[in-house]
């Protein structure tokens, strides 16, 4: 998958460095993004990230660089949940959102979902102006769905529908 700046493709072998580097190193990734902190490259197995199906690399067309990852959270008949996460370095540029849009063309078009949804921490202002700019709308609130980092979190649940698009 492509878009204007960058390339959504497979984790490769070669995306440890980077992986780890733009996500699981990345203390304000570890904020806004549910992922397992890596303290150093050495120890760091990412076989296991290798393995998670529907899990892409988010890379600079320019130069194939991983500054981010996407994904298929869930899958459930016609509908699938999405995430996101970008190395902090990489915020405010409007990558996520051309890697989101392309994304949901991709879970629409090529997996034949209708419903596509996300979630997010709520309180992240930055993913819900990514996924209204991708024409999502609100869906409904879970006050104190999951436990991560040791706090109760509420997340937030938008949602769009192929016939949207």
């Amino acid at each position: 998958m492509e878009t204007e700046r960058l390339t959504i493709d497979a984790l490769r072998e070669t995306d440890k460095a980077d992986y780890f580097e733009n996500i699981s190193h990345d203390q304000k990734v570890l904020q806004t993004f549910i992922c397992n902190y890596e303290e150093n490259l050495e120890t760091f197995d990412f076989s296991r990230n290798l393995a998670i199906p529907d899990l892409f690399a988010i890379r600079l067309k320019e130069t194939g660089k991983l500054i981010g990852i996407i994904l298929i959270c869930e899958k459930k008949e016609d509908a699938c949940e999405i995430g996101y996460g970008i190395g902090s370095a990489y915020w405010n540029r409007g990558y996520v959102t051309e890697a989101t849009k392309r994304f949901l063309e991709y879970c629409f078009s090529e997996r034949g979902f209708k419903t596509v949804y996300a979630s997010f921490f709520t309180g992240n202002e930055a993913s819900r102006r990514v996924m209204e700019k991708c024409g999502m709308k609100y869906s409904h609130f879970r006050e104190k769905e999951l436990t991560y980092l040791g706090k109760e979190r509420d997340l937030t649940y938008y949602v769009i529908h192929r016939e949207a698009q």
